[in-house]
């Protein structure tokens, strides 16, 4: 998929380029620069003097020579002081610059860890906050895989307004089977897929019984065109590749994952009721008894559809991602 979190050690990413957030000297002794020049060891050291002082939110690029990555693009995160004095848009500038680099450059794959997060202090949500945004905002407009690289679960923090409504939202609606009978379960699941045959009400019987037969690509394509959108604004908000997306236009039986299904309802905007119509076109449902499901209706019912927000929550919970 264009944008993906994953829990790895961003050394041992095969990506095009890896970004070291480092210091103004570009040579630092702690977290990922500390690792990264330790694997790489004196030819990046002498590469990085030779560049000079760097200054806070813009960025520069090294080969790698240990490393499975191809380069390395180094930048200077904001020092956290009060989230008032310019911070934001320093480490907006880190993201913006480090892809406008690689786009510069030709580079095809990208992979950051969460910036100035660390010994800089940056508070760990607003920080992934800002990163995902800044990400999202560059693959609206660029063809780019970019991946977001989360060391271990302490790296990782969803803000505390965020977690707390969806945690809420998932006490309330999510069935966990060892509070519930077997029997009540299964009435919950039937009921639940009952509701899956939910057609819009503005819809006229004759549209709903010359629809039955629609697959799920004649019925996103039919809803692209009735709401006047272009291709690539919706596989772009999908976070699903073109070449994924023209294999759907020029195949009417293409069959979708689950979370590609659900990832082009965000990218549509659809409603709860409309979103299980569509999954219904693949054979899937939304059920009170599956976690992914509970989320992803929490956010349709708050009329939430950014994509990266959503698979920063659903990365958060250990579920699958949405995209391809």
């Amino acid at each position: 998929m264009p944008f993906e979190i994953i829990r790895n050690d961003i050394t041992k990413m095969h990506v095009d380029a890896i970004v070291n957030p480092t210091n103004a000297d570009m040579y630092g002794v702690a977290g990922v620069d500390g690792m990264i020049h330790k694997i790489e060891g004196p030819g990046l050291r002498d590469e990085t003097a030779q560049i000079g002082p760097l200054a806070p939110g813009k960025c520069a690029l090294t080969q790698a020579f240990n490393l499975p990555a191809g380069f390395i693009i180094h930048t200077v995160g904001p020092i956290w002081k009060d989230g008032n004095s310019g911070e934001e848009e320093v480490l907006k500038s880190c993201y913006k610059n480090a892809l406008s680099l690689a786009k510069e450059r030709g580079l095809e794959s990208i992979a950051f860890p969460l910036i100035a997060s660390g010994s800089f202090g940056y508070p760990k949500d607003i920080a992934l906050n800002v990163a995902i945004r800044s990400i999202g905002e560059f693959l609206l407009f660029n063809e780019m895989t970019v991946y977001l690289v989360v060391f271990d679960r302490k790296a990782y923090q969803l803000s505390e307004a965020l977690y707390s409504s969806v945690e809420s939202y998932i006490d309330d609606h999510y069935i966990e089977a060892h509070k519930l009978s077997n029997r009540y379960r299964t009435n919950e699941i039937l009921e639940s897929a009952r509701s899956d045959t939910y057609f819009p009400k503005k819809q006229s019987l004759d549209d709903v019984i010359n629809r039955m037969d629609e697959t799920f690509a004649e019925m996103l394509l039919r809803l692209i065109d009735e709401r006047g959108l272009k291709d690539p604004e919706v596989y772009k908000k999908a976070n699903v590749t073109k070449q994924t997306f023209s294999k759907i236009r020029n195949n009417s039986q293409y069959t979708p994952t689950k979370q590609t299904a659900v990832a082009f309802a965000i990218a549509l905007q659809l409603n709860l009721d409309e979103t299980k119509d569509l999954l219904l076109k693949s054979g899937f449902a939304l059920s009170n008894s599956n976690r992914f499901d509970v989320i992803i209706s929490y956010f349709l019912e708050s009329n939430t559809y950014d994509i990266n927000e959503i698979n920063a929550v659903l990365f958060h919970y250990n579920e699958k991602l949405l995209g391809l």
